[in-house]
């Protein structure tokens, strides 16, 4: 028997949706499970046991090739997490006997079983996990209804990462922080300005050592952030010192106490990798999609409506998310210092 998995896009989500092959691994020992995500995100799910086949998603190759190779390949069922009509497509043609995906106009010709997205948690994995593993729901009912997802590291990159940390020096006797410097895009990212207070408070309260999450084309907006910082807490940052690929990141923050800063990829690795977070989420992403295992000790986050409960009271989702950095200019720091104290307190 033969699996497909469709997840296409953002990091996040290829990691949160790589729960589906642990469950089926369980339920199915010996079939076959293939995962069709964009190339760059395959480092989260690199060395995943139970990941037979990667299929990346090349933007260069023609649509129409994926759909002869996955009919070709005579799934027994095909689930589109992704449910977008591309991948809606390729799932109606396949000629699986399972086609399970979420509810949408254009998913309704192309499914054998459809499943809404707006559900309530009932678990501490939250909407996000639970809404995916509900998706496997036709195939057995003996499927958990929460699982963590994890992240495999092996030795030699531990090494590597222990080593690079040990070359520059940093204190083994002061808290190791990863900072999520950026989000996804820019009207995901916390003003800088503010995150630098945060930083200084950060420093300031515990001697903290502090890296940046960048890679080398962003190293303009983590230099701008640094020169943000006051002087004392410039000298705890490592700017130097970043993951250069996205496994390289991986290993890096699996050596560190929490991370901190922008929700996104960066929060879910650290999650997968059972290093804790606080997470800042941007005011158009609702909180309770993503803030999986939150416990408001080991994970634990903060919103706009946090704060301003009626913030966006009169105002659509788009609307929200192109004003996005207006209300951000409200969540000031000032509003996070107590809880961002509390977190670091718990994880020195």
């Amino acid at each position: 028997m033969k699996i497909l998995v469709i997840q296409q896009k953002m990091i996040g989500d290829v990691l949160t949706s790589s729960i589906l092959f642990e469950a089926l691994r369980k339920e199915f020992p010996e079939a076959e499970l293939h995962y069709l995500i964009y190339p760059h995100t395959i480092p989260v799910v690199e060395n995943n046991p139970h990941i037979d086949r990667i299929i990346p998603f090349d933007t260069t190759r023609s649509f129409y090739s994926y759909i002869r190779e996955v009919k070709n390949s005579k799934y027994h069922a095909v689930i589109d997490v992704y449910a977008i009509p591309i991948t809606a497509l390729i799932t109606g043609l396949s000629g699986a006997k399972f086609r399970i995906s979420y509810e949408k106009w254009y998913t309704r010709p192309f499914c054998t079983h459809l499943f809404s997205q707006n559900i309530e948690a009932q678990t501490p994995a939250g909407a996000s996990i639970e809404k995916r593993l509900r998706l496997l729901s036709p195939l057995s009912s003996n499927f958990p209804a929460e699982i963590k997802p994890k992240i495999y590291l092996d030795k030699e990159e531990l090494t590597q990462a222990e080593q690079l940390l040990k070359t520059a020096e940093i204190s083994s006797e002061k808290p190791l922080y990863m900072i999520s410097v950026l989000g996804s895009s820019q009207n995901k990212t916390y003003p800088p300005k503010y995150l630098a207070e945060l930083l200084d408070c950060i420093v300031e309260q515990r001697e903290a050592e502090l890296l940046f999450n960048y890679i080398p084309s962003q190293k303009e907006d983590a230099e701008r952030l640094f020169q943000l910082c006051n002087p004392f807490t410039k000298k705890s940052i490592h700017l130097q010192i970043f993951g250069k690929s996205l496994r390289e990141f991986i290993s890096l923050t699996s050596q560190c106490d929490a991370l901190i800063g922008n929700e996104g990829g960066a929060v879910n690795i650290a999650k997968a990798l059972n290093i804790p977070t606080f997470a800042i989420f941007s005011p158009q992403i609702p909180k309770e999609n993503w803030n999986s295992y939150e416990d408001g000790i080991n994970h634990t986050s903060v919103h706009l409506k946090d704060f301003y409960p009626d913030a966006f009271d009169g105002y659509t989702d788009e609307d929200v998310a192109k004003k996005a950095s207006q209300f951000y200019e409200l969540l000031k720091p000032k509003l996070i210092f107590a809880n961002l104290k509390n977190f670091t307190e718990k994880h020195p």
